[in-house]
């Protein structure tokens, strides 16, 4: 009360979005709070929470520090994390882009005094929030290695681990000033998501799972086809990184890195990372680089079809597929074509009279497992109860909290879609549900 909101109530022992809660008014940070604690202790074990000022608009700008215990101390390069869903970064690049040199330069000694006051060695990442009106503000210093690190690796060219083993090995830093970044770098998060569907957890099985390669492509991943992705896990599958001389070049060898990226049996954000890296927010040649860590829940335009499981193919719209070695600028490649193209040699209309047929339309698939439907209050993904926040027999209004799900370490609430009298009550805390579970009725 005394000094207004919004607030952000934040976890003291994680971070990664999980324990991150923002209230834009006095009445519900209560409910906030619970859930913050609730989220901070399944994903860290320890539930206490803080309350900090939280600003509207900002970029999520951060700088890799890495040192030494006989007081040396070097940033490795700056990187903008802005583009998030809630607060959990899910598109990273190195360097940061579009911030003045004086800002950079802001930022490189600001990083740079905190860890040697602190007497701090290893690799760590000192974040700050960049505000509309290019203000710098200090946001907390992680004391680790972070998902993201790979694209500081790759433009400052420097091994990040090998760099914590010298370090805790009690070596000196072979660097004695910040490298200069070499080229740009992107790193995309795979995540089981449901971009379709306001990036819902999608836990379930992996059936396919098909890389891209090429110049500049790096993959980190931990699963393969055949995997099966669990609702009690973090929701990353996979770290996409690409590397450019330059952000441009960058950024066009990720659209077709993200062209090239198939998975199957389950819904990832990959759909949505092939939509921003052609977004003019993003891209930042007209207006401007304008992405924010609210961007995507605020000013994007989200067109991306609901996960429907995918639809059966006709047999008569696929043909067997061969792979046939090609030489491209002197190297030996193995490509898989349609079998007419092979057939054909490459060429339209070749002797064999093959026609590739043009594949029907497919009918929009509507988004599943909606929250509610008719007087029925439905699970919109897999999960576990964590709070039933009515009774039997509660009148309750549209938008009023009735349940809270929990999947992939991240908390979603269940609301009233229409005002009515709570009937049917079917769950209780602790009960697993699948999408789609009726889970209360409406009348």
């Amino acid at each position: 009360k005394e000094y207004g909101v919004p607030i952000a109530i934040k976890a003291a022992f994680g971070g990664g979005g999980k324990g991150m809660k923002v209230a834009r008014t006095i009445e519900e940070i209560p409910e906030l709070f619970e859930s913050a604690v609730r989220e901070a202790t399944a994903a860290f074990g320890r539930g206490e929470c803080f309350v900090e000022r939280y600003l509207d608009k900002p970029r999520h700008v951060e700088a890799q520090v890495i040192a030494d215990q006989h007081g040396n101390v070097v940033v490795a390069g700056t990187r903008d994390c802005s583009l998030q869903r809630r607060f959990q970064k899910l598109v990273e690049e190195a360097p940061a882009p579009f911030l003045t040199d004086a800002q950079r330069k802001e930022i490189h000694e600001s990083a740079k005094r905190i860890c040697k006051e602190a007497h701090y060695y290893g690799a760590g990442t000192v974040e700050y929030l960049v505000g509309q009106d290019g203000l710098i503000s200090f946001l907390e210093v992680n004391t680790r290695l972070q998902v993201e690190h790979p694209v500081t690796e790759e433009t400052a060219g420097i091994d990040l681990v090998r760099e914590q083993f010298r370090i805790a090995n009690g070596e000196k830093l072979d660097l004695t000033e910040d490298p200069e970044p070499r080229g740009h770098a992107f790193e995309f998060r795979i995540n089981g998501e449901d971009a379709g569907r306001g990036f819902l957890p999608a836990p379930g099985p992996v059936t396919r799972f098909d890389p891209p390669s090429g110049p500049g492509v790096r993959l980190d991943s931990g699963v393969e086809s055949g995997s099966v992705i669990g609702g009690q896990f973090d929701s990353m599958l996979a770290k996409l990184i690409v590397y450019g001389a330059t952000r441009t070049e960058a950024l066009e060898r990720a659209r077709r890195a993200l062209h090239d990226f198939h998975v199957e049996g389950l819904a990832t954000v990959i759909p949505f990372h092939r939509a921003v890296v052609s977004d003019p927010a993003f891209i930042g040649d007209e207006d401007g680089f304008t992405v924010h860590t609210r961007w995507i829940e605020t000013e994007w335009d989200n067109t991306i079809e609901p996960f429907t499981g995918g639809e059966p193919i006709d047999v008569e719209d696929t043909l067997p597929r061969q792979k046939v070695v090609v030489e491209v600028g002197g190297r030996r490649l193995e490509v898989s074509l349609p079998g007419d193209l092979a057939l054909n040699g490459g060429g339209g209309g070749g002797a064999s009279g093959a026609i590739r047929k043009k594949p029907k339309p497919r009918k929009r698939g509507a988004a599943a497992g909606a929250a509610a439907s008719g007087d029925a209050v439905t699970a919109p993904m897999q999960g576990t109860v964590v709070k039933v926040a009515v009774e039997e027999g509660q009148e309750v209004s549209s938008g009023d909290l009735v349940v809270v799900l929990e999947a992939m370490k991240m908390e979603n609430p269940v609301t009233a879609h229409k005002d009515g009298v709570i009937t049917g009550l079917a769950v209780e805390a602790g009960a697993a549900v699948t999408q789609g579970t009726v889970l209360a009725e409406i009348k």
